[in-house]
């Protein structure tokens, strides 16, 4: 058996700062900033996220990222102050899923969609 510990999504920006600010903000440390190449490593306990700076010239596709949490209304309430400061349409929630699960969506800088949320009940299928 491989010796996996985790995975860490590799999220695109065209302002590597602003988006280390953003995910500080969220409570993800940045732990190593390299402007050149433009990458960054950014975490918080068992979670990371490696930021890679593109020009601005290259078009960042839609991007999505899942993180699982403990508790999303701790969560929300541990944020509230730093979503509070998000222009309008970045965050929502929490909500509740159809499909089992308690969420709180928050949109980065380049419009990468994080979901937090955690299980509510086991969905039921047909």
């Amino acid at each position: 058996m491989p010796n996996i510990r985790q995975t860490t999504p590799f999220i695109f920006t065209h302002n590597l700062q602003a988006s280390c600010a953003f995910f500080d903000g969220l409570g993800f440390e940045p732990r190593v900033i390299m402007p050149d190449p433009g990458y960054a490593y950014c975490s918080t306990g068992q979670a990371a996220v490696r930021l890679l700076e593109l020009g601005r010239d290259m078009k960042i596709a839609e991007q999505m990222v899942y993180v699982d949490v403990e508790d999303v209304d701790q969560l929300y309430a541990d944020l509230k102050p730093f979503l509070d400061g998000l222009p309008e349409g970045r965050a929502r929630g929490p909500i509740d899923q159809d499909y089992g699960q308690r969420e709180l969506h928050v949109k980065d800088p380049d419009n990468c969609l994080l979901m937090f949320g955690h299980e509510i009940r086991t969905p039921v299928s047909d």
